[in-house]
């Protein structure tokens, strides 16, 4: 029985434009999905939850996981640290598990150059009116930071070319339902392992 590895979807857009939404809903009705878990140098906000909404770690730490090579890729945004460590995602798709990485353009940029066979999504909010909206939504940005987070998120735009697919968040269920359609279509494809499977059956066939 051959044995597949598993797809990388990389999940990138701006602040606010719903990913980490999308990606919960998802997850309810594709379990088998793995979602990895980053790791930060921010602080927790209230609802978040150490190992399941990040790794916090202090910015002492998180330089030494860089030097250590522990990282997938990493990135500095807004003046903290975020990051995927590697083993984990390596583990899971030589198991065959499909993961998703819900990270921003410079980690995904990275994840580009070493994994070419990764699947990259754009997440997009409707307008930047709208972005403003949630964004303000949270109560926790100030209106310095929320200038930073709207420059930020054009600038972001601007790399969608890099991306595979996008996706208009201006509908939760919607949206979740085209990201579900695109890692079904994926894992259809004929992947590498599959060519070289018959590659090898049919020299076999001659030769015997």
């Amino acid at each position: 029985m051959l044995e597949r590895q598993g797809n990388l979807f990389v999940v990138s857009g701006p602040s606010g434009a719903g990913k980490g939404s999308i990606i919960k809903q998802l997850i309810k009705q594709r379990p088998e999905i793995w979602v990895s878990v980053s790791a930060t140098s921010r602080e927790p906000r209230q609802d978040e939850v150490e190992a399941v909404s990040y790794f916090f770690k202090s910015k002492d730490e998180f330089r030494r996981l860089i030097d250590q090579r522990a990282f997938l890729e990493w990135a500095e945004v807004f003046c903290n640290y975020y990051g995927t460590l590697r083993q984990p995602v390596l583990d899971a798709l030589k198991q065959g598990t499909n993961v998703i990485l819900e990270i921003d353009i410079q980690g995904a940029l990275q994840i580009k150059q070493m994994y070419d066979e990764a699947i990259f999504v754009f997440i997009l909010p409707p307008s930047l009116d709208e972005l403003e909206k949630r964004i303000k939504n949270r109560g926790s940005e100030t209106e310095e930071s929320l200038a930073l987070r709207l420059k930020t998120a054009l600038e972001e735009i601007s790399y969608i070319e890099k991306y595979d697919y996008f996706i208009i968040n201006d509908d939760l269920a919607e949206s979740t339902r085209k990201l579900d359609a695109i890692i079904t279509a994926e894992n259809a494809k004929v992947a590498r392992d599959v060519i070289e499977m018959l590659d090898s059956a049919d020299k076999g066939f001659m030769l015997g």
